[in-house]
């Protein structure tokens, strides 16, 4: 395995790392496998080393039970709702979504599935409109652009 970035997330399975990488991967245009490490004495899968996006990871299958919490998730920036609809049904397929964008997939990972332009309409200095994107927001599960869009006052 040779670091590119200075920084690599590693995600810590169980025995998954390799259904994992290659669910992710499957889930994300522009995304692929680059190495897949076995044990040299058992042929089990040791890492998974993989880009989303152009951002690489690596899944490390550990023999531990540790599980994923709330405390860590993944974004993914959508242009379209048609980029929310696929990614979300994708990631939810086997997991559960829980709000505000937010879910939990099959593997136990939370993802954030936001519109691209929601950062910029929270932090508007006009407080009103951001309040209005942000009550409209806390109501949904999965987020809906035109909605947004609606509450913000485009």
């Amino acid at each position: 395995m040779h670091f590119r970035h200075k920084i690599t997330p590693f995600l810590s399975f169980n025995s998954q790392a390799e259904e994992a990488a290659n669910f992710y991967v499957s889930v994300l245009p522009n995304s692929r496998i680059v190495q897949t490490v076995k044990s040299p004495k058992s042929d089990a899968v040791i890492t998974v080393e993989f880009e989303l996006a152009g951002l690489t990871f690596v899944a490390l299958n550990t023999g531990q039970p540790w599980e994923f919490t709330d405390a860590f998730s993944l974004a993914i920036s959508c242009e379209t709702q048609d980029e929310i609809d696929t990614l979300w049904a994708r990631l939810t397929d086997g997991g559960e979504p829980i709000a505000c964008g937010w879910l939990k997939d099959r593997f136990g990972v939370r993802w954030q599935v936001v519109p691209a332009a929601i950062g910029q309409m929270i932090a508007d200095p006009d407080r009103d409109r951001a309040g209005r994107v942000f009550d409209a927001m806390v109501q949904m599960t999965k987020l809906d652009i035109a909605k947004l869009q609606e509450a913000y006052g485009k």
